[in-house]
């Protein structure tokens, strides 16, 4: 892809977040008004309106999608599959985690939680198509603020988890490589 088609998709996938977005808000508005959620689940917290989503959600869409477009450009069209593949997993991701959130199953969705620890030692879902993904799976459930803050958290904390990981392997594996082996 060149870059005047990848500008064409961020631009693409930002309007159809946008519209999906404002169709979901108007069809809340019209069903008993536009749902709030408080922070965490619980009652004594902010409640956060999912009329945001309808500002956050496009935001969010195209800044992350422009560091997509920047890596892609200048890793080239190799690169595109892998942000493909990883936008498709945090979508994944972030719709289980809502459902078994919405089901009532805390311990999974404890452990899907705790689970991104582990994975970000292998993955780097701190880039910016992992954190969309997630993002917009969660979206319908928690609204677009919601997801997007916990996300950006976890994106922040994945990314120190896999750099620390990889710093201390490469410092490993110097370290046996100048160890004397005995014979």
């Amino acid at each position: 892809m060149d870059e005047r088609q990848l500008s064409r998709v961020r631009i693409a996938i930002t309007a159809c977040v946008a519209l999906a977005e404002w169709a979901f808000l108007g069809w809340q508005y019209t069903h008993g008004g536009v749902a709030s959620h408080h922070f965490l689940g619980r009652a004594d917290m902010p409640a956060i309106s999912n009329g945001w989503g309808a500002l956050v959600l496009p935001c969010m869409g195209w800044l992350l999608l422009g560091r997509v477009q920047r890596r892609v450009a200048s890793q080239g069209a190799t690169a595109g599959r892998p942000a493909l593949i990883g936008l498709a997993g945090g979508l994944c991701y972030g719709v289980l985690l809502a459902v078994f959130f919405t089901l009532g199953r805390e311990s999974v969705t404890g452990a899907l939680f705790e689970a991104l620890f582990v994975i970000a030692v292998f993955v780097p879902i701190h880039r910016a198509e992992y954190l969309l993904g997630f993002i917009l799976g969660m979206a319908y459930t928690f609204g677009g603020v919601l997801p997007s803050v916990v996300g950006s958290v976890l994106a922040l904390i994945a990314l120190v988890i896999h750099r620390a990981t990889r710093a201390a392997l490469a410092g490993l594996r110097h370290l046996l490589a100048r160890t004397p082996r005995r014979s």
